[in-house]
């Protein structure tokens, strides 16, 4: 078997090469999303860039428009723009599909090279049992990771925050601001009018003199 591997080394080192990438980008794409989701359950302590941008644009939409009537939507437009070192998280889950579909290619194209050059069905018999067994290794770590089902949590933990956590705290301050205003209107109304430093005589005569320093 070694024998047959090695007698197309460069076709199978590429498939294997990009299987190994392919399964990469799914197992980094569960671990950031499992980081993300342990991060929500403190939000009110976390460190995490994205999710501090998130809390600041969620106060800043409430003070212009006093109310966000669909927060569900807010969190998933958040979720989809989620980027890490400046390229954005769901770009992982495409490569991890296109590494796979181009290590299928590759052993397709060796199996037709082999067939091209009248090769016997056990000497390219490796491109078929490695396209099986990554396919096999592909789908088992997905549903795995199961990304999807780490999304569909991550929303459901930051929506709960925004609308039960946050969104009370911001009530509670604008409440606290109305109350605060009127103590520091009636404190305006209630101190004395400051007396003028000149009278009004003196103030024509001023008038007067810098009038004939003009002149």
């Amino acid at each position: 078997m070694l024998n047959l591997i090695f007698l197309h080394k460069n076709y199978i080192i590429a498939i294997l090469v990009f299987l190994f990438l392919s399964i990469i980008c799914q197992i980094a794409s569960g671990v950031i999303y499992h980081r993300l989701i342990w991060e929500t359950e403190h939000m009110s302590s976390t460190t995490n860039p994205a999710l501090q941008q998130l809390k600041l644009k969620f106060s800043g939409c409430r003070k212009i428009n006093e109310r966000i009537s669909n927060v569900p939507v807010f969190v998933d437009k958040f979720i989809s723009r989620i980027k890490i070192g400046g390229l954005p998280l769901s770009l992982l889950k495409h490569l991890s599909g296109q590494f796979m579909l181009l290590s299928v290619l590759i052993a397709g194209i060796g199996a037709c090279t082999g067939i091209i050059n009248n090769e016997s069905f056990i000497s390219i018999a490796p491109f078929y049992a490695i396209s099986f067994l990554g396919l096999y290794c592909y789908f088992a770590v997905s549903s795995l990771i199961d990304i999807p089902g780490k999304i569909k949590i991550l929303h459901i933990n930051l929506v709960d925050y925004l609308e039960n956590h946050l969104a009370n705290r911001l009530e509670q301050a604008e409440a606290d601001m109305q109350l605060i205003q009127p103590e520091h209107k009636e404190k305006k109304e209630d101190s004395p009018q400051e007396s003028p430093v000149f009278s009004k005589d003196e103030a024509e005569e001023l008038e007067l003199l810098l009038e004939e320093l003009l002149l």
